[in-house]
This record gives C-alpha cells, sequence and structure tokens, in this order.
C-alpha cells in the first residue's frame, strides 16, 4: 500500500541515547540499554541525504547527547550541503570553543541549550551532575559565536515556582528565545510522574509570572510556555497528525511517527539499514497505522474536532490504556478520562509535604538495564 502522504517536513537525527547527564524527566526510553549499535557515520550522511530527496527541510541532532559523537561536525557540514535548516538541541556537555567555531564554519544554523533550572543546587540535583556553572559559561560561548540565545527548561514541580527566576537568567544570558516546556509525560518522567507532576495552583502562578514577564520584555524575548497534557480537556494534535510532518531516526536506526512510539506493541517499525526513506515514510505499514482516521474508535470516529486533534497522542492512550487506537484520556470526552484526573489527584497527594528533593528514578544506565530485564517479562508502563 502506499499512501498520499505529504513529505516530512521536520526530520529529528537522535543520534545516541549516551549522555553525560541523568535527568529525572528524560523522554528516551527507559530500556535505551537493550537497542542495537548505533548507525555510523555513514549510514547517517547516507539517510540525511535520502530526507532531503524525500522533502524534509529541517533537521534536529538530538540524543541523547549527541556532543558525545565525534562525528557531529561532519553531519553538520554535511547537513548543509545538503540545503537543511539544522538544529543542535544539547546540554551543552561537550561544547567548547574548538568545536563550536568549526560547527559555524560547517553551517550550523541555530544551538538550542538545555538549563534544570536557575539555581545551581536544582539544576545539578534534578541531572544528577554539577554541570550549572559549565552550562553558563556555554550559554556564553553560544552568542560569542553570534548564534541566537535559545533557552530550555522542562518544567515541574520541583522547579516550576522558580519560573520568574528562570527568566531572569535568561535575560541575563541574553537569550532570545526562551521555551518553558512543561513536562510531558513519557519515558523517565512517567516513572516519576507522581513527583513531577505540578499542581493547577502551580501552573496558574507560572502562567501568570510568564505574562507579566512578557509585558515587562516586550519584544526583546520570544518566550512559549507548554502547558502539560494533564491540565487539557483536549488532546495535543501529536506531531500535527501520526506520519504527517515529522519523521525521527533513532541511534540504533529505527525510523518512527513520533519520539515514543517504538514502546508502541504490533507494530514493526522498518530500520534505515534495512530500508530507505522513502519506503519508510509511504509505504510502511507502521507509518500507515495512524494515518487518516479509518483506524479510530468511538468518540473519535465520530467526533467533530477529529480532523484537528487527531484523537491525540497514540502513545499517551497506550500509556494510560493499553490501547493505542483509543482516545487520548486527555481529552474529557474519553470513557478513560477519569485516568488522567486520578493521576493529577494522586500526584497532588504525593507532593503534598513532600521534601525539597525527593527520590526520584534517575535515568542511568543501570536503570535501563534493569528495567530491560523487566520489559522482557511485562510491559514498562
Amino acid at each position: 500500500m502506499s499512501s498520499q502522504a505529504n513529505p516530512p517536513l521536520w526530520l529529528l537525527a537522535e543520534l545516541t541515547y549516551r549522555c553525560p547527564l541523568h535527568c529525572v524527566y528524560c523522554s528516551n526510553p527507559v530500556d535505551y540499554t537493550a537497542y542495537g549499535e548505533e548507525l555510523a557515520t555513514e549510514e547517517w550522511v547516507r539517510v540525511l541525504r535520502e530526507g532531503r530527496q524525500l522533502g524534509a527541510t529541517q533537521l534536529g541532532f538530538s540524543g541523547g547527547e549527541p556532543l558525545v559523537r565525534d562525528d557531529l561536525e561532519v553531519l553538520v557540514a554535511e547537513a548543509r550541503t545538503l540545503g537543511y535548516y539544522s538544529n543542535l538541541i544539547t546540554s551543552g556537555i561537550g561544547l567548547n570553543e574548538r568545536r563550536i567555531a568549526a560547527f559555524k564554519e560547517g553551517g550550523l544554523d541555530h544551538i538550542q541549550v538545555s538549563f534544570q533550572d536557575s539555581t545551581r543546587e536544582m539544576n545539578d540535583f534534578l541531572s544528577s551532575t554539577r554541570t550549572f556553572d559549565l552550562k553558563r559559561r556555554i550559554a556564553k560561548l553560544v552568542k560569542q559565536y553570534d548564534y541566537p540565545m535559545v533557552l530550555n527548561v522542562v518544567l515541574h514541580r520541583l522547579n516550576i515556582d522558580h519560573v520568574g527566576q528562570i527568566l531572569e537568567l535568561a535575560a541575563e544570558l541574553e537569550a532570545e528565545y526562551v521555551e518553558l516546556a512543561n513536562t510531558q509525560y513519557y519515558g523517565w518522567a512517567f516513572l516519576n510522574r507522581d513527583l513531577l507532576l505540578p499542581s493547577q495552583e502551580q501552573l496558574e502562578r507560572a502562567e501568570e509570572v510568564t505574562n507579566r514577564f512578557r509585558e515587562r520584555v516586550g519584544n526583546r524575548m520570544k518566550i512559549y510556555f507548554v502547558v502539560p497534557d494533564y491540565y487539557e480537556n483536549r488532546p495535543k494534535a501529536c506531531m500535527n497528525g501520526w506520519g504527517s510532518v515529522f519523521l525521527n531516526l533513532t541511534a540504533d536506526g529505527l525510523a518512527l511517527p513520533c519520539h515514543e512510539a517504538r514502546m508502541l506493541p504490533g507494530l514493526e517499525f522498518p530500520s534505515v539499514r534495512e530500508h530507505d526513506l522513502r519506503w519508510i515514510w509511504h509505504d510502511s505499514p507502521a507509518f500507515n497505522r495512524y494515518r487518516g482516521d479509518e483506524w479510530m474508535k468511538e468518540p473519535c470516529r465520530s467526533c467533530p474536532e477529529k480532523a484537528k486533534d487527531y484523537g491525540g497522542c497514540r502513545c499517551q492512550a497506550y500509556l494510560l490504556t493499553g490501547d493505542a487506537a483509543l482516545a487520548d484520556p486527555v481529552c474529557d470526552k474519553s470513557p478513560h478520562h477519569a485516568l488522567i484526573t486520578r493521576a493529577v489527584e494522586r500526584a497532588r497527594q504525593a507532593g503534598a509535604g513532600v521534601e525539597t528533593k525527593p527520590v526520584l528514578f534517575y535515568r542511568d544506565d543501570e536503570n535501563s538495564r534493569r528495567l530491560s530485564r523487566k520489559s522482557e517479562k511485562a510491559p514498562i508502563a
């Protein structure tokens, strides 16, 4: 079967699952150590060429931490040669003046640097590293090499009350763009959800602080505030629809229609080692599985909003209900919406009076291997 899908616009290259940080909200698969060998340089070059031939125009280098790849400079230069607009999504660990000069010469367009918090103590606690001061130096290096300062902070219960200080830090670092991205609960974040999900009151205060700061700085800084799904009554149009505009390539070569899709049972996602991207995007059963609306069950099938939100996120539907074809429970039309309201209440109770630094599940190889063994017996979720 060949679909009439439009070409992908955005290709995300998850070059590696290796990372020097151990963030408690990491979206990487919890059993990442069970996966195969990373794609080699020549394989990535081939895939990037196929992506441009297919029609992709934007390219993100991500991970893990993409800077652990010694060939990143080669891939950046290849992306420019091919005509991509390229973006490095990084913690900053591993970036130095020699490498950023090479990226500039190679044609990298954009660098996004992540912080965990505005304070050294919480930043380093959440990542289980001592990296806050290094991140500040990296942010200044990004400005020195005439890149726009793009700052990303993932928000959750433990840092959302610091939004004002985070924005002040962004101003100090002369950030042009700030993404305050409330945690999306997949991967490691799902394991820690009860202690990370903020309260409704925290969320409202953070939005109010953000709006006041916007008024103060005007056009000098563009601020994006991404609300967590769990406080919406309609689901997000995940990736603008399954296999619509976004193509994710994993470190070991699987092609996915979103970051988290490899968790879904009953789907065999194709590998770029075995198939070209054109076949993967247009013809593979996995990429056609949730296109259109024939797969939908009620209430999505007859919902007048289905062309707007596409039934929500397939991965979230699976994580929460065990069936990827059901309506995303975020939607208050879903018969499973109570799963969301109960999760919010459970998080509220778990967070009541919790210490500043609760016991959390950190992303690291040992935990991943343990969860890999567990997944052989039963679904991790």
